[in-house]
């Protein structure tokens, strides 16, 4: 049994990842390595960004979300090295490349993409148009394709890299209600797939993040009921809340070198549900 002080350390780690705990792994790979995180201002990529920072690595985000990025970067102001916030509208590939290339002048050359960016915004299938199926695809999966396209290079001359994109358990578990997101989660692993064999001749790593339900504000705010809790329940092996924090940690480790034969592979994290 854990003794009041080290279950209080636990706690206040998890609640401040930057505070050192000694359950997780540190990884030495990853320190003054440049990692890009998209989506990173709040909910799981916020969790990234913090915890990359806590690794000691040079991270960048980009977000729509002018005040909430910004926020965040001032909050980690004090680490190793202050994470670079710049807000970008993935739909728009031209101000993603743009963007990367801000990166790459301002941190040096990026070796691990983090592709989390997405919005699963409810649309049943009756009020789906062509611009709303368009608007979905560019959000959830179309600026994965852009984003590992514009870093490919640096991570080519590295002979090293790691790509993660998110998907998602949502399609596996046929939920309804939003089809063009649950199309563009299951896109995801068939990117990734074709990703990792162009790319693994120059020792790129490509591998897809599945979570399943992950408790972020969002998520409580707008989606969570009595059903919900009661289907969680039912689903997951482990009875507990997925928190942002269970997703980084497996981020962490595949973006180390210690996955480094690890690649065009599904990693589930969702306590079991899938």
């Amino acid at each position: 049994m854990s003794s009041p002080a080290s279950s209080d350390n636990s706690a206040d780690a998890r609640a401040n990842p930057l505070k050192a705990d000694n359950r997780y792994a540190r990884y030495p790979s990853l320190t003054d390595r440049t990692v890009l995180i998209t989506g990173g201002a709040t909910g799981i990529g916020a969790s990234f960004v913090e915890h990359f920072v806590a690794q000691g690595a040079r991270v960048a985000f980009f977000d729509i979300d002018a005040s909430a990025g910004e926020a965040l970067a001032d909050q980690l102001g004090d680490s190793r090295h202050k994470p670079l916030f710049l807000r970008c509208d993935l739909t728009d590939i031209d101000a993603l490349k743009k963007a990367v290339a801000d990166v790459k002048t301002a941190l040096g050359p990026i070796e691990v993409l983090v592709n989390n960016a997405a919005n699963d915004r409810r649309e049943k299938i009756d009020d789906v148009t062509p611009a709303s199926f368009d608007g979905g695809i560019a959000v959830n999966l179309r600026h994965q394709l852009f984003a590992a396209q514009a870093v490919m290079d640096d991570m080519k001359a590295a002979r090293r890299g790691s790509i993660i994109n998110l998907g998602s358990i949502s399609w596996m578990l046929k939920n309804g209600g939003y089809p063009v997101y649950l199309m563009s989660k299951s896109a995801v692993q068939g990117l990734t797939r074709g990703l990792a064999r162009d790319l693994g001749r120059f020792d790129i790593r490509v591998n897809t993040l599945v979570p399943g339900w992950v408790m972020t504000e969002k998520q409580k705010r707008l989606w969570l009921d009595d059903a919900g809790r009661r289907a969680i329940k039912e689903g997951q092996c482990i009875d507990g809340e997925l928190m942002p924090d269970d997703l980084a940690r497996m981020a962490l480790f595949l973006a180390a070198d210690d996955s480094s034969m690890i690649t065009a592979q599904d990693l589930i994290v969702d306590g079991g549900w899938a």
